[in-house]
């Protein structure tokens, strides 16, 4: 499921400290980076913060509003590339995409008409060090973390592996004896069909189609030698 960018405020003690982790599920934190400042969408630059970079997301605290911080799971970060082309940005910086959900009624822009920022349709991001040597840094760390965060695999995905569809390489096409005879498959993929792993709502058609097949042959054999011998 995509969340996107989201609201942050769990700072550590009086609440001016460090972003509080999930650490007994294993989040750790890899990297801070001071004087970072961030660009929501197309919005202007805000005053620079703190980024914090964990195993599992990005954190953006701001240094001037202790209640104001931006996180994002490195889940939903589709891209995120360096920026040091001044046509395409003032300032060299560190570009990001974030997955949202997809919403057919939404409006294109991300400010509602209230004037409210909604996060939840931000799909770029970037953050400006105040330092642009530190922005290979932050790339290589953002490809580590990344790293540790694949795309997970689809319940769907997960299950193909059960079909019963099979490759010809997957199927016993060596035969048996006479009992295995009306269950051999030819070794031609173009006429395999398909292969019911232990389903016999499946297997059950196919045999009889494949009996019905054998007796339309004898059925025109004998046709064929009955009309020969009548001349």
């Amino acid at each position: 499921m995509v969340v996107g960018l989201r609201d942050f405020t769990q700072r550590a003690g009086d609440g001016s400290g460090k972003p509080i982790l999930d650490e007994s599920n294993g989040e750790e934190l890899m990297h801070v980076q001071s004087s970072v400042a961030v660009a929501l969408g197309n919005r202007t630059v805000e005053s620079p913060g703190t980024l914090y970079i964990t195993s599992r997301k990005l954190i953006w605290l701001s240094d001037v509003d202790m209640a104001k911080g931006y996180a994002v799971d490195f889940l939903s970060i589709s891209l995120h590339a360096v920026s040091r082309d001044p046509e395409t940005y003032s300032s060299p910086c560190i570009y990001t995409q974030i997955d949202v959900e997809e919403d057919e009624d939404e409006d294109e822009s991300d400010t509602e008409s209230t004037g409210v920022l909604d996060l939840s349709k931000i799909r770029e991001m970037r953050l400006v060090p105040s330092d642009s040597s530190q922005l290979d840094t932050l790339f290589d760390i953002f490809c580590e973390c990344a790293e540790l965060n694949p795309e997970p695999i689809e319940e769907e995905e997960e299950e193909s592996g059960h079909n019963w569809v099979f490759s010809a390489d997957q199927m016993d096409v060596s035969g048996g004896g006479e009992e295995d005879a009306d269950w051999q498959i030819s070794q031609s993929p173009t006429s395999v069909i398909g292969h019911s792993n232990g389903e016999e709502g499946l297997a059950q058609p196919m045999l009889e189609l494949q009996i019905n097949d054998q007796r339309f042959e004898d059925a025109e054999e004998m046709a064929h030698e009955s009309g020969t011998k009548d001349h």
